[in-house]
């Protein structure tokens, strides 16, 4: 393969990435609170009354800061300078 000059090589990452697609308590709180939020802000249009379509857009917000804090708090994707919970537990 090194003998054709249109070769391509391959570049590896210096470590595997984590592989856990979102299966973190912080991808579902999240994921579980904005469709919440997306079924409040769709009756709120349903029913015709725009102070429940701002509520369901309110919980969208807040699913998504809470999600953010549980990641930091460690229970999200792991990232630089944060250990994870699950792995500190032997998960």
């Amino acid at each position: 393969m090194a003998d054709k000059p249109n070769a391509e090589i391959a570049h590896l990452p210096p470590a595997v990435p984590p592989t856990n697609h979102g299966h973190t308590v912080a991808a579902w709180v999240t994921m579980l609170g904005i469709l919440l939020g997306a079924l409040i802000a769709a009756i709120g249009v349903l029913v015709s009354e725009p102070v429940i379509f701002w509520v369901g857009l309110a919980v969208v917000v807040a699913a998504n800061v809470v999600g953010l804090v549980l990641r930091n708090m460690g229970y999200g994707q792991a990232k630089p300078g944060v250990e994870p919970r699950r792995a500190a537990k032997g998960h």
